[in-house]
């Protein structure tokens, strides 16, 4: 490909990444050429310079190329310096939902050192593997073959003893994708600080239709209450979270923690979570919203593939699959990040469900909108993510010590 037309490639992929293509049709192709010129915006950076630089050298200079390796390189610092933002984005969302003293229950105060972009492990960014974390692998929790299976992450250096738990439900549209795939820099940074982390298979439609895999999702919370503890866990406190279908699963499954009748055979297990943290997450499957996007993924999607029937034969199904219809005054303390540029997921639906959740919710609501952001930004350590990993391990800890003072005061 010559250096021209390598520059048109970089600097189409630039634009649709500052500024997606608009329209439903387009959301899938959007993301994907947008998704990774993002993430890896200082990459893609460093290599138009260096092909900019080679070019400039050589005796047949294209002006026409260069000045497009000068837009892109001006759009990629653009995307970079809009991802570095996002820690104060994420602070802030923090200080206004739990109050600027949320600090004081931390372990200690972040230093400008734990804030700061580490440049030095996002240069291998798909290098994922980590000395200090331990990973126990494909452990059954239910009795569906390698759908049933879960990875146990916990400190490597010392074992744990009444440790809080994570628990990461993947996304992949209910229908793909495994335990390994997401959540990882997020379940290696909080294993490494000493909590233990658990990331679950679940059936996939449309083999399986929903509710299989929220069926599965409250399985596993219940193997967790009372399997974890032999792993360092307390089977006291679990949170919950996932990206996408896992948003949607987590969400939904942190706000029906009475409903039995996603329960079967363990009817009596105790499926109750502290608190969710969803990324991006679908949270209306009935179109209650009114949103256009909302009744095309029910009508074109949701009801093709996931749930295998109709919206007009059976509303009651959708409606109860849908996390914003579910939000009751007892639902658990939630803290949800969207991306404003999420092609796949409209960022309103996240703000409605927000809205939901601080109108009748007794409990804390975060709400983090991410500038830029498309769909799938924690996938792997980015800018962007190491700011959000962050930002949810200072939640978290918060989150953590003020049940351990609560029930050291009760």
């Amino acid at each position: 490909m010559g250096f021209r037309r390598r520059q048109v490639v970089t600097a189409a992929l630039t634009a649709n990444a500052i500024r997606p293509v608009p329209g439903f049709e387009m959301g899938i192709p959007a993301f994907f050429a947008g998704w990774l010129t993002g993430e890896l915006a200082p990459h893609v950076l460093a290599l138009t310079a260096a092909d900019a630089a080679t070019h400039a050298r050589g005796r047949r200079r294209d002006p026409v190329g260069l000045a497009l390796a000068g837009l892109s390189a001006a759009g990629l610092a653009f995307l970079v310096g809009q991802a570095r933002r996002v820690r104060e984005v994420a602070e802030d969302s923090l200080t206004e939902a739990l109050g600027a003293e949320y600090v004081e229950q931390l372990d200690a105060a972040p230093t400008p050192a734990d804030l700061a972009v580490p440049w030095r492990r996002l240069v291998y960014p798909f290098r994922m593997r980590s000395a200090q974390v331990r990973v126990d692998r494909d452990i059954a929790y239910n009795e569906h073959g390698r759908r049933g299976l879960l990875d146990v992450y916990s400190p490597a250096s010392s074992p744990v003893e009444g440790a809080p738990v994570l628990l990461q439900v993947h996304g992949g549209g209910w229908s793909i994708g495994t335990k390994e795939q997401q959540g990882i820099p997020l379940m290696q940074h909080l294993a490494a600080k000493g909590w233990v982390c658990v990331a679950i298979n679940y059936r996939l439609a449309p083999r399986d239709p929903f509710p299989a895999q929220v069926v599965d999702v409250k399985q596993a919370i219940a193997w967790i209450k009372e399997n974890i503890a032999s792993y360092g866990g307390d089977p006291d406190y679990v949170a919950i979270t996932g990206g996408s279908a896992g948003g949607h699963l987590a969400s939904l499954a942190a706000l029906t923690a009475d409903d039995t009748g996603w329960q079967p055979g363990f009817e009596d297990a105790d499926t109750s979570v502290r608190c969710a943290v969803p990324h991006y997450g679908v949270y209306d499957f009935a179109g209650s919203t009114g949103l256009k996007s909302a009744e095309r993924m029910r009508d074109g999607f949701l009801a093709r593939r996931i749930l295998r029937t109709r919206w007009q034969d059976h509303p009651e199904l959708f409606e109860a699959a849908s996390p914003l219809l579910r939000i009751t005054p007892d639902a658990p303390d939630f803290f949800v990040v969207h991306g404003s540029r999420d092609t796949l997921v409209g960022v309103d639906q996240a703000r409605l469900f927000v809205a939901r959740l601080r109108e009748v919710s007794r409990r804390s609501v975060v709400y983090a909108e991410l500038p830029g952001a498309q769909h799938a930004f924690d996938v792997f350590p980015s800018i962007r993510s190491s700011h959000v990993v962050r930002a949810i391990d200072r939640y978290l800890h918060w989150h953590w010590n003020s049940y351990r003072h609560d029930r050291a005061s009760a």
